[in-house]
């Protein structure tokens, strides 16, 4: 198998473009993954990548082989090999694991039509690390649709999906939404976090239909975004801080409703 050494190349200025530019994974719809754990995962939900890159040094060992042919099996996905110097060129970590996808961006699906709905908005979210942490505990605690706004930074670069460790595969994410017209329409509450809110997160209700709304790292939610939510609350702090880190803050409103639903669900168990 021919191994690419010039960063001429077509495929390598092409990954290079998907790296570094939103608009073009936009417009070409395609972005990439870096790792075997989330290679995997892709795999296990939507099939083999368009294409898989690897190094030299990382398709010369054989125990690497027998692992590729036991992962995909008879699917036989394009394998594609760089000189390893080239490989760490296009990668977007500064430690490459040595084998990279190259994947559509899965196809926005509509959005739940059952009554039980668990959703996330997020607000001008601009750090990668904060949003891909945010959608891990999001498919942790099960929440099915997730809404960007337009100021958020890409959910689908390479920086986003690696955070969230493949979270993106089990979720409904709609970008460049309009976050108040979502919440006029979310069938339930929408609650709106804000260090300022006098409510208390772990003394409300969160039965039925919930989505929690996260703002800006900086500046926290638009006040037009406070007043159109049903309700604003606050996680309290008995320590010295003065606020969380919003993923932090995203995981503990998750889980709190995580633990009320089963809690309801076993009193109703307890009843019969």
């Amino acid at each position: 198998m021919p191994v690419i050494t010039s960063r001429d190349h077509p495929l390598v200025k092409q990954l290079v473009k998907i790296e570094g530019s939103t608009a073009y994974r936009r417009k070409t719809g395609l972005t990439m993954i870096d790792g075997i754990h989330l290679i995997q995962i892709h795999y296990s939900v939507f099939g083999p990548p368009r294409n898989l890159i690897v190094s030299q040094s990382y398709f010369d060992d054989k125990e690497n082989k027998r692992f590729l042919n036991m992962l995909f099996g008879n699917t036989d996905p394009k394998i594609t090999i760089l000189d390893d110097s080239l490989f760490r060129f296009v990668a977007p970590v500064k430690t490459p694991t040595g084998v990279l996808a190259l994947i559509d961006v899965p196809d926005k699906q509509e959005s739940s039509s059952n009554r039980e709905v668990f959703s996330v908005l997020l607000e001008a979210i601009q750090d990668p690390g904060n949003l891909g942490s945010i959608l891990r505990s999001a498919a942790a605690a099960n929440v099915r649709d997730v809404y960007l706004s337009k100021q958020c930074t890409d959910a689908w670069s390479p920086k986003t999906l690696r955070a969230a460790m493949g979270a993106h595969f089990f979720l409904r994410i709609h970008e460049n939404s309009d976050l108040i017209e979502t919440t006029s329409k979310f069938p339930g509450s929408v609650i709106a976090t804000s260090i300022q809110a006098t409510k208390n997160l772990f003394e409300t209700s969160l039965s039925g239909p919930t989505a929690f709304a996260f703002g800006n790292e900086g500046s926290g939610l638009s006040k037009e975004m406070i007043e159109a939510a049903h309700d604003n609350m606050a996680i309290i702090m008995p320590g010295k801080t003065e606020s969380l880190n919003v993923a932090a803050a995203a995981a503990i409103c998750f889980f709190e409703k995580v633990r009320q639903d089963k809690a309801t669900v076993t009193r109703s168990v307890g009843t019969k």
